[in-house]
């Protein structure tokens, strides 16, 4: 009878030293809601009213390719202010991977 083997898992572990957290003093550190921090029933509609107006990812349409938006992102980062939020020239539709992945990575770098 043949003896099984025992096989090494495929997946990566975790390397706790690249995880990166909230910087203290940020915005988002508070004790605030999201809804406090503007995040609530009013973005919620402004948000699906602008997804309904712009349903395409601009990332995607860069790449030549057509993808579905589902989130409305800042493109300069508001940090808390309202004035900035609230600017609709300052909103574009993302889908999940861009806003996700490469938008991050791009704020990260500023």
């Amino acid at each position: 009878m043949a003896k099984l083997q025992t096989l090494k898992s495929g997946v990566p572990m975790l390397n706790t030293q690249r995880v990166q957290t909230i910087q203290a003093g940020s915005w988002r550190t508070s004790d605030q809601t999201s809804a406090q921090r503007g995040y609530g029933y009013k973005w919620q509609q402004a948000r699906a009213q602008f997804l309904r107006e712009h349903p395409l990812c601009v990332m995607c349409e860069a790449d030549g390719r057509v993808e579905a938006a589902t989130v409305v992102d800042h493109i300069t980062p508001h940090r808390g202010d309202q004035s900035l939020f609230w600017r609709r020239s300052n909103w574009q539709s993302l889908c999940s991977t861009h806003h996700s992945r490469d938008k991050q990575r791009a704020e990260q770098r500023m």
